[in-house]
């Protein structure tokens, strides 16, 4: 039974900013303190969850702190279990700090990060994969990445996993029966364990299958615009964007460092990387941008190489390519407004003639590929995930480059499938253990090996199905995972 009282404040904290701000208690004397730093004018009623009028002030001096709202929600019917306390005063940052320490003051203590959550879970209300589900759902940069929380604090994913490890206790349960009473128990039908144990496994596999999807709903992509200067990287960058984040000029070299927006294409939170333009340099300043972008495209997961369409690839183009290194290349050929058909088709066909002759397999027909499946192959290591034509300073070929990054991330698995759920990397480790779990206990049947190996494996796949919904999970797990949110929730 914990027995303190705990204290954070629950929202931002932005000077000159926000409306509201709240502090939040939880605990057995959560109440009493209340009533030492709260007065409620009139007959107003002290009754859970009920809504008082009033104003924090010092037991102290009896200066008034605040003006507020203080809403009671008492053991059990309240967040974490416990009775707890928020009082909601003005934004900003004075008031708020200040009646938090009115709290500390009265003997609540400061809560740790996730520490009210934490409660709720050992008080029972909500298991591992809800708790998890909440912090996703705080850091949500995206809608679909917000729905996927939603599903896991719904339970959705916590009772499939429920009742796959139900039913390896039920299979564990048989064998040990037989184990200690064979003589008085007919024999094991191992052929109904060993079918039984391939289903288990298969829906263990559905749900481990949406860790890709988990992984790009949180982390998103690193995307690098990268290409020599001014072929269009910036406005490229605006165009998408919809504001004007990058400085655009017809002088090279206006980029001198990494210019990052955020967006959301097909639910996949994106951070786009406009880089200064890769050229050899005098400019000591102009030099610190060419190698951060370097580094920006290195480190990305995908990366959008720009070309201008009149000039085609050019031995600088090459460079650049070869400086990416194995990184996933989307080609942009940018500036296509400013030829006319003819030329367009003109340039596009010769756009590596002189550059890429040497190739065994060149661009010739770039203007007529479509997507991946048409590009040939570059050299041994890898081909362009695809090819784009654009037009920034007419808004055009927006739409056909976000279905290219979807397609490169193979992003229609976001929408694919019955589940509707995502699981982080914490829980894909775990399950992953469970699926190797059972493969050995299916093995050892198959070996004919004795029941005694058969329960070390199925004990090892309960274990790991139980760390995800917190029926099994070490006091540093709880630590490790709690860790990340913030105080107050």
């Amino acid at each position: 039974m914990i027995s303190d009282t705990i204290a954070a404040i629950a929202t931002a904290i932005v000077p000159q900013q926000g409306s509201v701000g709240i502090v939040r208690m939880s605990g057995e004397q959560a109440l009493a303190i209340a009533k030492c730093i709260f007065s409620a004018p009139g007959n107003q009623t002290w009754q859970s969850h009920r809504i008082l009028y009033g104003y924090a002030k010092s037991p102290d001096t009896g200066e008034t702190i605040d003006e507020c709202l203080l809403l009671i929600m008492q053991a059990p019917r309240s967040y974490t279990r416990e009775d707890v306390i928020e009082l909601h005063c003005h934004g900003g940052a004075i008031a708020v700090q200040q009646i938090l320490n009115l709290c500390l003051e009265q003997g609540a203590r400061l809560a740790q990060p996730g520490e009210f959550t934490l409660r709720a879970f050992l008080n029972g209300r909500i298991d591992l994969t809800q708790a998890e589900g909440i912090n996703n759902l705080v850091g949500s940069t995206s809608p679909q990445a917000a729905q996927a929380a939603i599903a896991s604090l719904r339970g959705k994913l916590a009772q499939p996993l429920k009742d796959l490890r139900a039913r390896c206790l039920d299979i564990l349960a048989e064998v040990e029966a037989r184990i200690d009473f064979e003589d008085d128990l007919p024999p094991l039908d191992q052929a109904w364990v060993a079918q039984q144990l391939a289903l288990i496994a298969q829906q263990a596999q559905q749900i481990l299958d949406t860790a890709d999807r988990g992984e790009l709903l949180h982390s998103g992509l690193k995307v690098a615009i990268v290409g020599r200067p001014n072929v269009g990287k910036s406005s490229l960058l605006n165009m998408w964007s919809r504001s004007d984040r990058a400085i655009v000029t017809d002088l090279p070299g206006t980029t001198r460092d990494v210019v990052d927006s955020h967006l959301v294409v097909g639910g996949i939170p994106i951070k786009v990387l406009d880089t200064a333009g890769i050229r050899q340099t005098e400019d000591m300043v102009e030099q610190i941008g060419v190698e951060r972008s370097q580094q920006a495209a290195q480190e990305a997961d995908l990366v959008l190489l720009v070309i201008d369409a009149a000039q085609g690839w050019t031995e600088a183009d090459e460079q650049i390519y070869q400086i990416v290194g194995d990184r996933p290349i989307i080609l942009i050929i940018n500036k296509v407004d400013l030829l006319d058909d003819q030329a367009t088709q003109t340039n596009l066909t010769n756009l590596t003639q002189s550059a890429l002759s040497n190739r065994s397999e060149q661009l010739a027909q770039l203007s007529d590929y479509q997507s991946s499946s048409d590009l040939p192959q570059l050299d041994d290591r890898k081909r362009f995930m695809a090819t784009v034509k654009t037009a920034a300073a007419l808004n055009q070929g927006i739409e056909q480059l976000e279905a290219a990054i979807l397609a490169s991330v193979n992003a229609s698995a976001i929408q694919a499938g019955d589940l509707d759920v995502a699981i982080n990397q914490r829980q894909k480790e775990c399950l992953l253990r469970a699926v190797q779990g059972l493969a050995k206990v299916q093995e050892a049947i198959a070996a004919q090996l004795p029941l005694d190996f058969w329960t070390i494996d199925l004990r090892a796949t309960i274990m790991a199905i139980g760390e995800i919904t917190g029926e099994s999970v070490t006091e540093s797990v709880l630590d490790q995972i709690f860790s990340r949110f913030c105080i107050g929730k």
